[in-house]
């Protein structure tokens, strides 16, 4: 063999694996970056909860479509934005508003770009744009005249982006993030192993590393600035994290991380950092645990100082009947018609394989219900991980 030949199928040997992983990321960003429509199918009133239809404007020029929903009749005091999850929308934060409405705050949910009824986003959706429209969100809040201080409360994705949000407003009262992925890295791995993807550790880690980045990129983030473990370092205020015990789709571990981060960055006698973790909780549904309820009433009306005491504010959010909202929408089944294991890594990196655009994404008007519900889009798993650990609250 020549030397020429045996150099060319080094380089090739080189180049190749980078060459597929490269393709990976961009299968996964197109299949996994743009979120389904899951338009509100209830509105505070059937949880009977007063409430103003707003619009919040971002600094990039949307208009976020929003509730505000008062508490005691609107007099003065704390308010708290609530931040949805993955595929997910406002209606779906009705459950935490009711209690912490008992409880005396006032709130304010919207739906997150991409999300709810707003209009498909042509570049994909990161951790980054839940930050953006929590903070916006907060704004608006704290517009309001009858509120006094505010906090953010967000799951999943919408933690995040709560947190990054507190980051950079010395305004934040207090956060409260549930269900929490630590950082986008992690986020990435987690969804390969949703997807059942025979990835060992050694290959799976770099191949997370730059999925991330490639993920990030068409939105010029770098990972680091949306990550949840650096917004709790930079954040001072108080912070309470809670997760579910069972929580399979981002495991407890990174609520462990998060709490090591906050902890790290704040002196022992400053500003709280709150851990609790809900026995035979999983990723969703926390609010239906009375003591997720009464711990995060508890914890902010001592950090907000609202109108009930800390006892009496949590034994009013424990003795709201909070329940999830029924789910009229056919489940995402979008693995249903993939082989998974070998077979489904060969077909996200085989040449031809065609990309998922924005235009696959179906309209607000497909989603209503007009007959028996169509099966989701069959893109393949690692759009359903991601969609499943991202974390919507259905």
């Amino acid at each position: 063999m020549s030397p020429l030949r045996i150099v060319g199928l080094a380089v090739a040997g080189i180049t190749a694996p980078i060459a597929i992983a490269y393709r990976f990321a961009r299968v996964y960003r197109n299949r996994a970056g743009f979120p389904r429509p899951s338009p509100p199918r209830f509105v505070p009133s059937d949880l009977g909860l007063t409430y103003d239809v707003l619009e919040i404007a971002t600094p990039d020029g949307l208009a976020l479509p929003a509730w505000f929903i008062p508490a005691r009749g609107g007099a003065p005091g704390p308010g708290v934005v609530l931040v949805h999850g993955w595929e997910s929308a406002r209606d779906r934060t009705l459950p935490n508003a009711a209690f912490l409405v008992a409880a005396g705050y006032h709130c304010l949910t919207i739906d997150v770009r991409g999300h709810g009824v707003n209009e498909p986003e042509s570049l994909p959706v990161t951790t980054g744009e839940f930050g953006a429209d929590a903070g916006a969100a907060f704004d608006a809040l704290m517009a309001r005249p009858e509120v006094t201080s505010g906090a953010l409360l967000g799951h999943s994705m919408g933690a995040v982006g709560s947190l990054i949000a507190a980051a950079t407003d010395p305004r934040v009262a207090a956060v409260v993030a549930t269900s929490t992925p630590a950082d986008p890295y992690r986020l990435t791995r987690q969804t390969f192993r949703l997807a059942h993807l025979p990835i060992p550790d050694l290959i799976a880690y770099p191949l997370a590393w730059l999925t991330t980045r490639v993920f990030v990129k068409p939105r010029h983030h770098r990972p680091q600035d949306i990550s949840a473990s650096r917004a709790v370092t930079l954040y001072d205020g108080p912070v309470m994290l809670v997760h579910g015990a069972d929580d399979h789709v981002v495991p407890v571990a990174h609520l462990d991380r998060l709490e090591a981060a906050a902890r790290t960055t704040r002196d022992p006698s400053g500003a709280t950092v709150e851990r609790l973790v809900v026995a035979g909780g999983q990723h969703s549904w926390l609010y239906e645990s009375p003591a997720y309820r009464a711990a995060i009433a508890r914890f902010l009306a001592r950090e907000l100082s609202g109108p009930l005491a800390p006892d009496e504010a949590a034994a009013a959010a424990a003795a709201v009947n909070a329940r999830r909202l029924p789910d009229a929408e056919a489940p995402f089944s979008a693995m249903d018609g993939e082989p998974g294991g070998v077979r489904t890594l060969a077909r996200a990196v085989a040449p031809g394989r065609r990309r998922r655009t924005i235009d696959d994404a179906p309209s607000v008007a497909e989603t209503e219900p007009t007959g028996p519900p169509e099966p989701a889009l069959a893109t393949g798993p690692l759009e359903t991980a991601a969609a499943t650990v991202r974390g919507d609250e259905r």
